[in-house]
């Protein structure tokens, strides 16, 4: 095993390209002839020099400093391939990368079982399920009228393919009517979405509002204290994308006034530590960042990878590209 090298060198371009995975090789099928596989999923050692990387895809779920750690030393890299929706926990080091570098999401992995968690958030904390469930653990039987999600105006904030794939799944759930916000105005194929801007104007109308926009410099902190206010009374706030979107200081103040609900998959800070005030606080209900977590990730990461690598061993234009280097 090799160590981390102490500082980048110049990589040998007359060598078989390296590729970094964080699954073995013989686990993914339909990988090209052609190429070196290495397998690494954020251990201490590397499996290789890390200059002999030619197409690096990130460790799933194991932090920033995991993901970053070995991109210092990849003078050759080509593609970094995330095996995540958002980029965020890689951008800290892309200046460390040589011009020309592909930065490529994984559009296509998440989708459903985000999308599936969004309504469980929905359905859960309108209908009371928390409450249930601590009625249960004391053998309380807690009938009575809850809310439902038929009739309700849901608005989606971040309206990609995760966004997309929510409203979906809202379809069948008979909803007064779904709103759709993004970065850009146009027409989808369920209706328009409009931009940030009119937010003033389409947070008073809504009863639930989703988050499922990436995490950049216009979005972070989107969320404050004049966002919370312009929602209506008694509304749910649903975020199932990144804890920075929210100012936790701001809608701590509004759960414990009782006038905002919050389901939240996603928290700043996360992991949400012991003793902080959001996990007692009322009317929110609190799951540990498991969107993507699900049996759906690993076969649909595993086809994007080898699709991917097929067309990268072939010299064709990989997908999925958010940024390029340089």
């Amino acid at each position: 095993m090799t160590k981390t090298p102490g500082e980048a060198k110049t990589p040998d371009v007359t060598k078989t390209p390296d590729v970094w995975l964080p699954f073995p090789a013989d686990e993914v099928e339909g990988l090209p002839e052609g190429l070196n596989y290495r397998f690494w999923d954020g251990e201490p050692d590397y499996p290789a020099d890390p200059a002999d990387c030619a197409f690096y895809v990130v460790p799933y779920m194991k932090g920033s400093e995991v993901a970053v750690r070995p991109l210092g030393g990849m003078a050759g890299v080509q593609v970094v391939q995330t095996l995540s929706a958002g980029i965020d926990h890689v951008e800290p080091a892309l200046g460390l990368l040589p011009a020309g570098v592909r930065l490529c999401n994984a559009k296509g992995v998440h989708e459903a079982s985000t999308a599936e968690l969004a309504l469980t958030l929905i359905l859960s904390s309108l209908r009371g399920v928390p409450g249930f469930v601590h009625g249960q653990d004391k053998e309380e039987w807690r009938s009575g009228f809850y809310p439902a999600l038929a009739d309700k105006s849901v608005l989606i904030v971040g309206y990609g393919s995760i966004g997309a794939a929510i409203e979906d799944r809202l379809a069948p759930f008979e909803c007064a009517r779904v709103g759709r916000v993004a970065r850009s105005a146009r027409t989808a194929a369920r209706g328009p979405v409009h931009t940030l801007d009119d937010l003033p104007v389409l947070l008073p109308e809504a009863d639930v509002v989703v988050l499922s926009t990436p995490l950049n410099p216009s979005t972070q902190g989107l969320v404050d204290a004049e966002f919370l206010a312009a929602m209506q009374e008694g509304a749910l706030l649903v975020n199932v994308a990144r804890g920075g979107v929210v100012d936790t200081e701001a809608l701590l103040l509004e759960l414990q006034s009782g006038r905002l609900r919050a389901a939240l998959d996603v928290t700043d800070p996360e992991p949400l530590p012991v003793g902080h005030p959001l996990w007692h606080a009322p009317n929110v209900l609190i799951t540990p960042h498991v969107g993507g977590s699900t049996s759906a990730f690993e076969p649909r990461a595993k086809r994007l990878l080898a699709g991917q690598l097929r067309r990268f061993a072939a010299g064709e234009p990989v997908r999925n590209v958010v940024r390029t280097i340089g």
